[in-house]
Formats: C-alpha cells, structure tokens, sequence
C-alpha cells in the first residue's frame, strides 16, 4: 500500500504588494502575478521571499581615494554586510587628493575633500557618502543631509618624533610638520617661537616617510587615523585636552545622504551613535556660527556624561598670541545645535568686547 501523499494546508488568497508580485511572479506552478496560494506549514518555503532586501540594487557607498578613506568606507560596508546588504564602494578622487604640492590654505580649504562626493551624491551616482567628519564643510548643502555619525574613534593629537619622546623635550629650532593651522597656532600659543612648525602634504604614510628621511624633526597627526591604518606603534604621546583640542568632528566618521531618502535613512539609523553624533552636531554649529572653516584655528570638543553635552570652544589668533576658550553643558536630549551656537556667542563676547 503507497504512502498517503503529503497535502499542505493552504492559506487563502491574499493580494500582493509590487514587491512580493516581483518575488513570486510567473513559474510558480501556475499562480497569479497578483495573488498566491502560499503554503504555510513548511516555512523555509516563504524565506526567499521574505528577503525581499536581496531584489534591490546594492547600496553604493562613495569615498575618497586614500587609503584611510578607504578604510573607513570599507568598515562601514563591513557593517552593512553584515546585515545582508549588498555594497558597493565608488572611488571618487576629490580636488584635495588632486593637488598634492599646495597648501590646504591655498587651495581653499572648504569642502576640498567632499565637494566632489557630495555632487556624485546629489547626482544619484552614489547613495551614501562616507566623510571624516573634520572634512565636511559646515555650510549645508541643498538636497543633502548628515544622518548618522557611528561612535566616534579617539579625537586626540598624538606626537611623532624622531628625536623626542614629548612635544616638550624638543630641542629649540626643531622643525615640527603639520598642515592644520589649528594645530599650528595652538604650539605657537604654548611654545612660542621655539620650533618651526611647517607645512606638510600627503596622506599618513607619506608623512611618516618625510619623518624618517629627516624632512621633519617631528609630527602631530589624529591618533584615529593612524590606529585605523595600524600605526599605533609610531606614536610618542599624546596631545590632551585642554592643552591641545582636536578639530571640530575629529575622530568621527559623517554618513551623508540625499534628503528624504526613506531607504538610507532606516538603514543607517542602527548605525548612529547619539552621543557621538549630538557632539559633532554641536561642534559644526559653533563652527558654522563662527564662519570658520576646517583650516581656521578653531579647535572645539564636545564630550556626553551622565546625560549631560559639554561643549570646549577655542578660538585662536593667526600667530597663536592670544587663545579664548568658553565651556558650556547642556542636557544631552536637547538641541545640540543650541548649544553650539550659545558657545560661539561667547566666544564672540571675547573676542570683540566692545562690539555689543
């Protein structure tokens, strides 16, 4: 006597979304493109279709060219992956990465490093644009905003040398290579005339070359960047706070997207990390009230504790003789934007006394 044939139980008739009449479709024994007799009591049946994130096109995340850039990008597609989607990642060679023999001064500072990404954005050629969030002009870009900032890396300076194990221990005339003017007026304010702080182009590992060939005596570069690319080890010591601030968003990665985009939004909200992300807000928007841009000396810090944003503010004259510095908190589920703002004000009270 044959074994009873196996019947499985039917649902009834439901009808389909685009998406689920994309997935079933034609060839599936016959059944409508617009409704499906869908068997339930064997459920691996219906995983496929469930996935329907595996029928969209892949996400194209867009980066710079550097090989730090491309770490980041790469960590950020590792993240994604790891949460079944597929990515892309688009090289995109920015008018900073271009020019290589001038000065970040010279070349205008602002936006060199995205501008390119963000029109590559705008033109629908990528979907998310990965930034070293000390890059991105505070100035807002129509049709784009900033989403996300994962939890952010170690916003410190960190000191290299061939010859000395702290910024202190120096001998007088050493030549010291950085290309912020951030960083620069900050050791003319503490140090004065006693090293040549110089200019220096190219990413971490040319630097690091033009240290060892004796171009330099000595290096101040972000410690995030060189322990993302594994240079950990070259590092003296440590630049702290409040004797060295970083750079407005510096340790912190900005996911960028075209405004309104619903699908990059949801997908990239897992990634953001509050505290992170309310400092950089309030960091930016002192730094968009005071007009400066990345290569101005304006150093900023925001830190979150207990519930609680703390903004540090500094503003620097050219030749590093004078040096304002305001400290604000406020709850961090308010506007961080606010207290950016608020900061800059008394910054500006500082600066011009007699203003109003």
């Amino acid at each position: 006597m044959s074994s009873p044939r196996y019947k499985p139980r039917i649902a009834k008739k439901v009808p389909l979304s685009a998406g689920k009449r994309f997935a079933y479709g034609k060839g599936y024994g016959g059944l409508s493109s617009t409704e499906v007799r869908i068997m339930i009591r064997d459920k691996s049946f219906l995983q496929p279709f469930l996935r329907m994130k595996h029928l969209l096109p892949p996400v194209r995340l867009g980066t710079r060219g550097s090989v730090l850039a491309r770490w980041q990008a790469n960590w950020i597609a590792a993240q994604l992956q790891a949460r079944g989607e597929r990515v892309e990642i688009v090289v995109i060679q920015t008018s900073g990465d271009a020019i290589q023999h001038e000065s970040i001064v010279n070349i205008g500072a602002q936006g060199v490093f995205t501008k390119e990404i963000q029109r590559a954005l705008l033109k629908n050629q990528i979907d998310i644009a990965v930034h070293s969030a000390k890059d991105l002009p505070t100035e807002e870009v129509a049709g784009l905003q900033l989403t996300a900032v994962p939890e952010r890396d170690s916003f410190r300076d960190v000191f290299i040398s061939r010859i000395a194990g702290h910024i202190e221990q120096l001998p007088a005339g050493s030549r010291i290579g950085t290309g912020s003017m951030r960083r620069k007026t900050q050791i003319l304010h503490h140090f004065c005339n006693k090293y040549r702080v110089e200019d220096i182009r190219g990413n971490v590992e040319t630097r690091l070359r033009k240290l060892e060939c004796g171009d330099y005596d000595a290096l101040i570069l972000a410690e995030a960047g060189l322990t993302r690319l594994g240079f950990a080890d070259k590092i003296c010591s440590v630049l702290e706070p409040p004797m060295f601030l970083p750079a407005v968003g510096q340790g912190a990665l900005g996911l960028e997207i075209r405004s309104g985009d619903k699908r990059m939004t949801d997908l990239l909200q897992p990634f953001n990390h509050l505290p992170s992300f309310s400092a950089v807000l309030a960091e930016r928007a002192m730094l968009r009230k005071l007009q400066g841009g990345c290569s101005a000396p304006i150093a900023a810090l925001g830190t979150a504790a207990e519930n609680t944003l703390t903004l540090h503010g500094r503003v620097l004259t050219p030749d590093g003789s004078k040096q304002y510095d305001v400290i604000l908190s406020a709850p961090l589920s308010g506007d961080p934007e606010t207290l950016g703002i608020d900061v800059a004000d008394q910054l500006f009270r500082q600066m011009y006394p007699l203003s109003g």
